[in-house]
């Protein structure tokens, strides 16, 4: 049973999987960001959680298959080290589940720290969309919208 669980999550259906289970975390963040089930569900480590169980697995996979983590980083020596590592989809995978773990933090934060300076979530929605799709934009913009209602500029908070 073990190998059919095993032998089903290709990188194809993983990648499935992480773009549709984030879904409705972020669904949730857009529509009911001060719901009981945006804190527990959402802003809490349970999405982070899930995702690292596929960042492993992925990892997992990667190193039954023999591949080379010591080529990984050559991606720091060359933009062309970088492009050939995205050419291997186990790579490509760990990649993006980074991509969305870090994206959904963001958008989390996003939310909490709205509700601290009363932001209207219809004009969080709008940053949250960008953050999902384009990640530091998102968080830029949004940045940019909390001056306006926090009055003041704060650069390390």
């Amino acid at each position: 049973m073990i190998e059919q669980i095993y032998s089903y999550f290709t990188i194809e259906i993983i990648y499935f999987w992480v773009n549709l289970g984030v879904l409705p975390f972020w669904l949730i963040l857009m529509f009911f960001p001060s719901s009981n089930l945006s804190r527990f569900l959402v802003t809490s480590i349970f999405p982070i959680f899930l995702l690292s169980g596929a960042y492993i697995f992925v990892l997992y996979k990667s190193f039954l298959g023999s591949y080379d983590f010591i080529s990984n980083f050559e991606l720091y020596l060359s933009i062309s080290n970088l492009s050939n590592l995205f050419s291997k989809n186990l790579f490509l995978m760990l990649f993006w589940i980074h991509f969305i773990s870090i994206n959904l933090f963001v958008g989390g934060w996003i939310v909490k720290d709205s509700q601290k300076f009363h932001i209207n979530k219809i004009v969080v929605a709008f940053p949250l969309l960008i953050t999902y799709l384009i990640g530091p934009l998102g968080l830029f913009i949004y940045w940019l919208i909390r001056i306006f209602y926090a009055k003041s500029i704060n650069l390390y908070e």
